[in-house]
């Protein structure tokens, strides 16, 4: 869509919102957000049905398993975790395979805690294109990109202090080792659990599911195809759905709406963190629950120290799905992987919930800069999850060979 189009299209939109004071009633509004809010967050998991379509196939196997063997030091893992899970759009992809190299004994739990690290920043790039589609309004643009690499600051420097003080004494692999043990063939849980309580995350993929088996099914295409394609529909799902709702809330839902957060689900920060928990283990897609948010921070119903106590409850929320699975399954390697997964999140939690100063500070000071200058998030994307990875595996592998 060009400039004097979107523009011309925007306006009418805005004419129709403005004229349904008088026209539209309040609830035929609010069905339209819901709508359109289903759409916007079905297309966050379409984009993750997509990538693991594609990465399940045959190619996508092969180059994961080449990118798993470069395995060989805690730098690396990191830097596997975090490239496998921002192609791949899926922390639990990342987990589960991590999961399968330790049970083969392929992996120690020492590397792989690395790599769950590395999966824990990868997950957050869905945050950052859910923000660019606001890249046109400077304000809002600034607000949800500070609302997306919040996500990104918290996980980095917990990274940044939690790494060294894994390899120096073993904060999470000696606890985790312990707790394994003690649970090991113990099925504390249905095997199923985790597809018991994946009724809403069932409900938000049927799109995708839809899309693929069209493809696949009706059209015959590839795998790799159908995946590449079904990501592709994804991401314009998504910047036309979050148009709307960005549209919508724009319009007549943004004072209601911030009132209604201010005295429910944000009035204070205790509450903010169980509903991050809450919602994503319900979902199970941190992407889904934190992407959710950014469009609120970028209209002005929610502002950035809001939202960050809900990304923290977020970020524990995604390890339940795991953790269920774990603990219905009896596995070491599995209970050993879920259990890192929630130490570093806890322990992250710990230090940077008191300390949000410092990630809400670098937030807000690197999102106005990306708003003067918005190529900065485009390279800050593929900087971070992309090219920064890359070029440390190339030289580990270029050390190694000498």
């Amino acid at each position: 869509m060009d400039e004097s189009g979107g523009d011309a299209l925007s306006e009418i939109v805005d004419e129709n919102l403005q004229g349904g004071r008088r026209q539209l009633p309040g609830w035929v509004v609010g069905l339209m957000a819901v709508a359109v809010l289903y759409l916007f967050i079905s297309s966050v998991s379409m984009i993750g049905v997509g990538l693991k379509i594609v990465a399940e196939d045959k190619a996508g196997k092969q180059f994961l398993d080449w990118l798993f063997s470069f395995v060989s030091t805690p730098i690396a893992g990191l830097c596997i975790g975090l490239l496998a899970t921002s192609l791949v759009q899926s922390s639990s992809f990342t987990t589960a395979m991590t999961v399968g190299l330790v049970a083969a004994g392929d992996v120690s739990l020492a590397t792989a805690i690395p790599i769950i690290m590395g999966a824990n920043i990868g997950t957050s790039v869905t945050n950052i294109l859910v923000s660019l589609a606001q890249v046109r309004r400077r304000l809002e643009f600034r607000r949800s990109f500070g609302a997306a690499v919040v996500h990104d600051f918290f996980n980095v420097l917990s990274v940044l202090l939690l790494m060294p003080l894994e390899y120096a004494f073993g904060i999470i692999s000696v606890p985790t080792h312990w707790i394994a043990g003690a649970l090991e063939g113990s099925k504390l849980f249905p095997e199923n659990a985790t597809e018991q309580m994946g009724v809403l995350k069932r409900i938000f993929s049927q799109i995708g599911k839809g899309v693929h088996e069209l493809l696949t099914n009706v059209l015959h295409l590839a795998p790799t195809v159908a995946g590449t394609i079904t990501a592709a529909l994804a991401l314009a799902l998504l910047f036309v759905s979050l148009w709307l709702l960005v549209k919508l809330l724009r319009g007549l839902l943004q004072s209601r709406l911030s009132g209604v957060f201010d005295r429910t689900l944000f009035r204070n920060p205790a509450t903010a963190f169980m509903v991050g928990i809450v919602m994503t283990a319900a979902v199970q897609s941190s992407s889904v629950t934190t992407s959710l948010v950014v469009p609120l921070v970028g209209a002005g119903i929610l502002q950035l120290a809001q939202i960050y106590p809900y990304t923290l409850g977020a970020n524990i929320g995604t390890t339940v799905t795991a953790m269920l699975a774990a603990l219905g399954s009896g596995s070491a390697a599995a209970m050993a992987c879920a259990f890192a997964h929630l130490f570093f999140n806890l322990y992250g939690t710990a230090v940077f919930w008191p300390l949000q100063f410092i990630p809400i500070s670098l937030a807000k000071g690197f999102a106005g800069m990306a708003a003067k200058r918005r190529y900065v998030a485009v390279l800050f994307v593929l900087g971070l999850f992309f090219a920064l990875p890359v070029t440390i595996l190339m030289v580990i592998h270029l050390l190694k060979g000498h």
